[in-house]
């Protein structure tokens, strides 16, 4: 992806276990993953420099359930790339914390990029914000 040394600096810094992930089993197959779903080199780059924990999820019990799930509520594959290159730390998240917050979120309409943004927050800012809603 091209990073700049202070780029990479900060994926280190962040995420120390970079070091021992394998270029084969691991960190290929995630950025394959993320170019599959559509998201461009810019966005990789933003997304492993911010939240380079991402490499420790795994493929096939968390990153694309998580996809899925977002399918599954009408979301397309260019919303989900928009949404996680926006808060790549979503995909840290438990796929039940996702699927109750959705839940949340979809009672109080459909849901949009911006709402899916809300799944960032706090566990106390989020009943925060849509228990003052619901008033």
């Amino acid at each position: 992806l091209g990073l700049p040394d202070v780029d990479i600096q900060k994926v280190v810094t962040r995420y120390p276990l970079i070091f021992s992930s394998s270029r084969d089993n691991s960190l290929n197959p995630h950025v394959q993953w993320l170019s599959d779903l559509g998201m461009d080199d810019s966005q990789m780059a933003h997304m492993i420099v911010t939240c380079p924990a991402f490499f420790g999820n795994s493929m096939d019990n968390k990153c694309k359930p998580m996809a899925q799930h977002l399918r599954d509520l009408g979301l397309a594959d260019s919303q989900i790339v928009r949404v996680i290159a926006r808060y790549p730390a979503l995909l840290g998240m438990s796929l039940q914390r996702l699927v109750h917050r959705m839940s949340v979120l979809e009672a109080k309409g459909p849901l949009t990029e911006r709402s899916v943004g809300k799944m960032r927050l706090t566990d106390a800012q989020f009943a925060a914000r849509f228990e003052r809603l619901a008033e």
